[in-house]
């Protein structure tokens, strides 16, 4: 059963299904969309990471994939242009989960480029619609059964932004077989993907900050740019560092312990941050009062190393390895807990077994 914020969507009957198969076709010339050159690409890459306060290392996936999603609008508008994203982490598991020049002035193309970026990404139409809370449906990676929601830690961190907003929205578990045409034609089948009205996004980091940007209440940006930066970096490459670990067999290997030490190292990075000695609250960016961005994006993944590091792992005497996370890094465990209490968190999870299925499968077994 869906929360009362997910509505159930069946979207399998004929009727649905060819409602929200294809939007409405419009061209580009008549929403009035100049495709960018290379040059104004680059200067508008440059202010939407300016203006999302990402770093300059996850700023550029983010800007690349506003831009391109903007300026491709190929579902918003069927003009059959080829939308292409990158991912932030790469490839779950085995699912579809997610996984410069200085610039010159502006041309004129350059400055409709920007004026796109203002708005994040989306076109501005002649009504000058502004995006409202209603009309949203989530597309996710489905669980075993292929109807329940599946181990995607990418689409929790989406959910649990959606949950933290109190947005309503339709949830559609999908799988390969069951996806909309749509999404594989113009956005390479890629899940999560954001379905509002007319628009959609993929890269959940894309569509988290599109959410933040036109819904802040409660504001999840951070405090300030500089805080959000520190807090993106601390935990930079974490994800990566636990799937190569969980993924590789036999366990105590060569390799495996050299993977387990490469996983420890990046966590002992996260336990610096956390160390602060102007931190007061339990959260990752600046005081670690506000739950933000940041804290929603990691604690899905962080919930997927303890599941896996206690089920697939055993250290060198034989017991579960996510003791060691207790043990050598006390303030990332006083952190998991706090975030994995957040109400928001909790209403978007999944069962441990779900997890395992996804593991699982990712490590042969």
């Amino acid at each position: 059963a869906i929360n009362q914020r997910s509505r159930s969507s069946d979207l399998s009957s004929s009727s649905s299904a060819e409602r929200w198969s294809y939007p409405r076709r419009r061209t580009i010339n008549q929403n009035k969309i100049t495709m960018m050159g290379r040059r104004d690409m680059a200067t508008a890459m440059a202010a939407i990471a300016f203006l999302a306060g990402a770093s300059s290392r996850s700023g550029v996936g983010v800007a690349a994939a506003f831009v391109t999603q903007a300026r491709g609008a190929a579902f918003a508008n069927g003009a059959g242009v080829q939308t292409t994203t990158t991912s932030p982490v790469g490839t779950f598991g085995a699912s579809t989960c997610e996984s410069s020049n200085a610039a010159s002035p502006l041309s004129r193309g350059g400055v409709r480029a920007l004026n796109m970026v203002r708005n994040r990404g989306l076109e501005v139409r002649d009504e000058g619609a502004t995006p409202l809370p209603g009309g949203m449906t989530l597309y996710i990676k489905a669980g075993p059964d292929g109807e329940s929601v599946g181990d995607c830690p990418f689409a929790h961190y989406v959910r649990t932004v959606l949950h933290e907003k109190d947005l309503e929205y339709s949830l559609v578990p999908s799988t390969q077989s069951t996806k909309p045409q749509w999404l594989i034609d113009f956005y390479e089948g890629k899940m999560p993907a954001l379905r509002h009205r007319r628009e959609c996004y993929v890269e959940s980091d894309v569509i988290a900050q599109y959410l933040d940007f036109f819904f802040q209440e409660p504001e999840m940006s951070g405090p300030t740019k500089k805080a959000q930066r520190e807090a993106g970096e601390a935990c930079d490459g974490f994800f990566p560092a636990v799937a190569r670990y969980l993924k590789h067999t036999p366990d105590n290997d060569a390799e495996d312990v050299e993977l387990r030490e490469n996983l420890e190292e990046v966590l002992g990075k996260l336990e610096e941050h956390l160390g602060r000695d102007d931190r007061a609250g339990p959260y990752l960016a600046g005081d670690g009062e506000t739950f933000t961005l940041v804290d929603a994006s990691l604690a899905p993944k962080l919930l997927h190393m303890e599941v896996g590091l206690r089920n697939f792992k055993k250290g060198d005497g034989g017991g579960a390895m996510d003791d060691m996370v207790r043990e050598k890094f006390p303030m990332v465990r006083a952190y998991m807990d706090a975030v994995f209490e957040r109400p928001s968190f909790m209403e978007a999870s999944y069962p441990e077994e779900t997890i395992l299925w996804g593991w699982g499968n990712a490590r042969g077994d």
